[in-house]
């Protein structure tokens, strides 16, 4: 990270850059060797009282005295990807969001209020693509009353690490109470090199509707109600796969939702006694492979942070990080 300016650190950011993505570096209280300086890339997001917020791309906040500032400029957004299908955020957000369409929804202004009688996070909480058309605070004593009414929790989907993602969001939810419960990452790939692994699909059955066997394999709730099913099967183009296994439980399970040249993965899941055998790799091939056959030419998938089963198994498909997106509750008194 290069600092100087005419053999000089100089100081290059001020309050009025607050929401640039911005590197900083600053003194640490450590006199040891090689820990007198401490870095920090992300977005700006506030500078009062002689304090600066940075929200890194994980989501993660860095506070930072501005007395202990040597360096510091404003950066470019973070670089574009050089592998796999290029995408913007907002392009992402929503097609993530059509794979997982709520049973009720509400708009308030660019906001998408979003509730299925509780049926993951994704299906019961707020998506702001836009602005809400009054103050963010207003919006969200809305949404609260909103969720109160369907007697649900109250939560908000924001996104950070990419262009165009919502840090100042993030930030201004922690301001007003609002506690951030879990992160995950977004994760694109080119669709092709999944379809061409050298898979064993045979045993994969595909479906356009998900049986009793596959949601029994699911295990997200305790019943398959109404709102479970309709979430499930919402989208542009699903597909269901499954591996039959034992007493009429399946091996392995898996979704994908193609959506123009998207073709989104999840609920991908497999036995634990069937693991280590490439059941989770052969679903995900199965489905490519149709999901290229619907002209679908990207995929993308989520991922919790603390995965790292998961995360390994993608990486070595080639999905890689695009941004992370986390889910806000109201922390009620």
């Amino acid at each position: 990270m290069e600092f100087t300016g005419g053999g000089r650190l100089e100081i290059r950011v001020t309050s009025a850059d607050v929401g640039k993505r911005v590197s900083v570096r600053c003194v640490t209280d450590s006199g040891e060797a090689g820990g007198m300086f401490t870095d920090a890339v992300g977005v700006l997001t506030s500078w009062d009282d002689g304090v600066l917020l940075i929200t890194r791309r994980s989501g993660d906040t860095v506070r930072i005295a501005e007395s202990s500032l040597v360096a510091g400029k404003v950066v470019p957004a973070a670089p574009a990807r050089r592998r796999g299908p290029s995408a913007t955020f907002p392009e992402l957000a929503r097609a993530t969001a059509r794979a997982w369409e709520p049973v009720e929804s509400e708009a308030l202004g660019g906001w998408t209020l979003r509730a299925s009688d509780g049926f993951t996070r994704r299906a019961n909480s707020v998506l702001p693509l836009g602005d809400p058309g009054l103050p963010v605070a207003g919006a969200l004593a809305y949404a609260r009353e909103w969720y109160a009414d369907r007697k649900l929790p109250a939560y908000v989907q924001a996104a950070t690490g990419a262009e165009g993602t919502q840090e100042l969001l993030c930030a201004e939810l922690e301001r007003l109470g609002w506690r951030r419960e879990v992160s995950a990452e977004v994760r694109i790939a080119a669709l092709a090199p999944i379809g061409d692994l050298d898979a064993d699909v045979s045993a994969v059955r595909l479906s356009r509707t998900a049986d009793e066997a596959w949601l029994r394999r699911y295990r997200r709730f305790e019943e398959p109600g109404p709102a479970v099913r309709a979430v499930l099967a919402s989208g542009p183009g699903v597909w269901f796969a499954s591996v039959a296994g034992t007493d009429g439980m399946p091996a392995a399970i898996g979704r994908c939702v193609v959506d123009g040249r998207w073709a989104g993965f999840m609920a991908v899941e497999v036995d634990p006694a069937h693991r280590r055998r490439g059941l989770a790799t052969s679903v995900m091939t199965a489905l490519a492979r149709r999901a290229l056959d619907e002209g679908a030419s990207a995929a993308w998938l989520q991922v919790e942070a603390d995965n790292d089963g998961a995360r390994t198994l993608y990486d070595g498909m080639g999905f890689a990080p695009h941004h992370h997106y986390h889910h806000y509750r109201w922390a009620e008194a």
